[in-house]
Parts: C-alpha cells; sequence; structure tokens
C-alpha cells in the first residue's frame, strides 16, 4: 500500500482550516479578556511569564522574545520572560524538587501579585503547568493559560483560559502561537506603541 501524500497534504490544511475557523468562532472573548489582564498588568509594573513542555516551552519562549524585544516595530521593551529557558534553574529543581515544581518554584521567587502567570498546555494536564498555576493563584497573580482537549484540568484554576476547540495536538499547537503572536501585537496596540 503507498502513501497518498497527496490526499495526506489536502487532509492536513482541511482540518487546520477547521480548527482556525472553529477558534476564531470560540475565542475572541476570552482573548480580550486575556489582553485587557495583561495590558494592565504590564501598565502597573507587572510582567507576564510564560511557560510550558515541549512545543509549549518553544512557544512560551519565542512569545516572551517577541514582548520583550519587538514584534511589529521598535518600541519599549515589554516585560516578560520565558520561566523554560534557565537550565541551571531547570535542571535544579527537578533534580533537587521533582519536575512537576520547576515552573512554581519559579513563580514562588519570580511573581509578584498582579503579574500574568501564562501556562501552555495542549492537554491542560501538564502537572509541572497545573501546579505553576496554583502556586500564582496562592500569590495574587494572574493565572491564564492556553490549552485544549477540553481544557484538561485548568478550567476554574486558569482566570483567563483559552481552549482550543480541538484534539489534534499539531492544531492546538498552531493556534496556540497563531492567538500567542496576535495577544503580542493586541499588547503593543493598546500600550499606544503601534498605531
Amino acid at each position: 500500500m503507498s502513501f497518498d501524500v497527496t490526499a495526506f497534504y489536502k487532509a492536513e490544511f482541511a482540518e487546520q482550516r477547521a480548527v482556525a475557523q472553529a477558534t476564531e468562532a470560540a475565542l475572541q472573548k476570552p482573548f480580550a479578556g486575556l489582553l485587557t489582564a495583561c495590558v494592565t498588568s504590564v501598565r502597573n509594573g507587572g510582567k507576564i511569564m510564560l511557560f510550558g513542555n515541549g512545543g509549549s516551552a518553544a512557544d512560551a519562549q519565542h512569545l516572551a522574545t517577541e514582548l520583550t524585544v519587538r514584534y511589529k516595530k521598535d518600541r519599549p521593551a515589554i516585560a516578560a520572560i520565558a520561566l523554560t529557558t534557565d537550565s541551571s534553574a531547570l535542571t535544579a529543581g527537578g533534580n533537587d524538587l521533582g519536575f512537576d515544581h520547576i515552573f512554581a518554584r519559579q513563580i514562588e521567587a519570580l511573581g509578584r501579585p498582579g503579574d500574568i502567570a501564562l501556562g501552555i498546555s495542549t492537554s491542560g494536564k501538564s502537572p509541572n503547568v497545573v501546579l505553576a498555576l496554583k502556586q500564582a493563584k496562592k500569590m495574587g497573580l494572574i493565572t491564564a493559560a492556553f490549552s485544549g482537549k477540553g481544557g484538561g484540568d485548568l478550567p476554574g484554576l486558569a482566570e483567563h483560559l483559552l481552549v482550543v476547540p480541538s484534539d489534534t495536538t499539531a492544531r492546538i499547537q498552531e493556534m496556540h502561537i497563531t492567538l500567542g503572536q496576535m495577544l503580542c501585537g493586541a499588547i503593543e496596540i493598546e500600550l499606544g506603541y503601534v498605531k
């Protein structure tokens, strides 16, 4: 039996379009709420802390960079940090406290009331993301998350929860980076940095 690359190619794009349309229809209000929370936090001297595992870790790093450096054009820096990038903190936390605590410990050290803790988990069940959001909530941070697959353990934990309406990890990740980049662009506009 031979692999039909044309059918595969067309099916992947068809699924991506369907998930993009469903995401657009479902998440406008939660996106606006997250935007308002992020802008309020930054205006009040807060920061946005992003974290996740694997591809979600890469998204966290990507989005933190868009905010701290620039997205559309040169402008003042926006306070953001990916909790996925300090190899010493990650390996010490994993070794000494356990992998489930690598983000919660950094939030305990770096988080302040009014900061945004934004977890990214396609399943919504990543223990280290869930524990980090619990730590953030306990400390008075604003909790937010990008997820999929129904949101897993995140409903009720993340104040601002954007659940991509899909069970396919690749499609969820595609929507996460799309929503994340949209968030960066909208933050710049709301802060008056881009007309």
